[in-house]
């Protein structure tokens, strides 16, 4: 399983520096820290986050920043993952936003900068907001996840497949699933697409039919050879004996299934 993630966003190098410098000393073990200072990469990051099925645990943002206001960006974060926790860095000049940031976009904490010594200004408060986002955290399944109708024989024949090569992986029906529609929102997919199959590395492919699901798993769906001295059709028990058999004499075998 991976660590969540905490993300921290401010477009001032030094400080971004600065941030991410105190939130490794202290959550590192327990948590994959992204720094960036551009909120425009973090989001797109994020996008791709949520298509690997990564979980974000808290969002640090800064509230001044050049290409969108830090509520801007927690409030485009918040769609994504809603069930993060958001924290606004501020000057003292900023607290204004700040407070009207929390009816906005339902920030629970603003942070005022400089927090040093960390140990008092920040950790106790991001520890409080992380252990009651634990509370809270189921982790998602990373793998493979196929969103469709129950009831489409093209989403049965993609599971089938998928179950019949021992490929684990997680349905969402996308009439039920939260998730799905979450993923399907997020990426702009059109329900006329269905199914759709998101990959490990957060790539998708819409109604893929199955040559194509197996390339992308690293499955050769065609004959390396051109000659075989035995064919055989089927892959049931009886198939199966009898290309042991040929294979254990020796001959180039070769076993054609229609499942899997």
């Amino acid at each position: 399983m991976k660590n969540p993630i905490i993300l921290a966003v401010d477009d001032d190098p030094q400080v971004i520096r600065a941030v991410s410098r105190d939130l490794r000393k202290r959550y590192r073990d327990e948590y994959r820290i992204v720094a960036t200072d551009s909120a425009r990469e973090a989001l797109e990051s994020l996008q791709e986050m949520k298509n690997q099925g990564l979980e974000v645990a808290l969002f640090v943002s800064d509230q001044r920043m050049p290409e969108m206001l830090g509520v801007d960006f927690l409030e485009k974060a918040k769609k994504l993952y809603p069930k993060a926790k958001r924290v606004l860095l501020t000057a003292y000049s900023d607290t204004d936003a700040a407070i009207q940031a929390i009816n906005e976009v339902q920030l629970d904490y603003y942070l005022m900068k400089p927090w040093d010594p960390p140990e008092e200004k920040m950790y106790p408060v991001l520890d409080d907001h992380l252990e009651e986002w634990q509370s809270q955290y189921i982790p998602e399944f990373s793998g493979i996840r196929v969103i469709g109708y129950q009831f489409s024989p093209k989403s049965h024949r993609l599971k089938d497949f998928l179950a019949g090569n021992l490929f684990p992986y997680r349905w969402y029906d996308v009439e039920t699933a939260e998730q799905a529609r979450e993923l399907m929102t997020s990426n702009k997919l059109e329900e006329k697409n269905l199914p759709v199959i998101f990959f490990e590395d957060g790539s998708f492919i819409e109604n893929p039919d199955i040559p194509e699901v197996a390339s992308r798993l690293g499955l050769n769906p065609r004959a390396s050879a051109d000659m075989y001295d035995v064919i055989i059709i089927g892959a049931g028990p009886a198939g199966l004996a009898a290309a042991v058999y040929g294979a254990s004499e020796g001959l180039k075998t070769l076993l054609v299934e229609r499942r899997a």
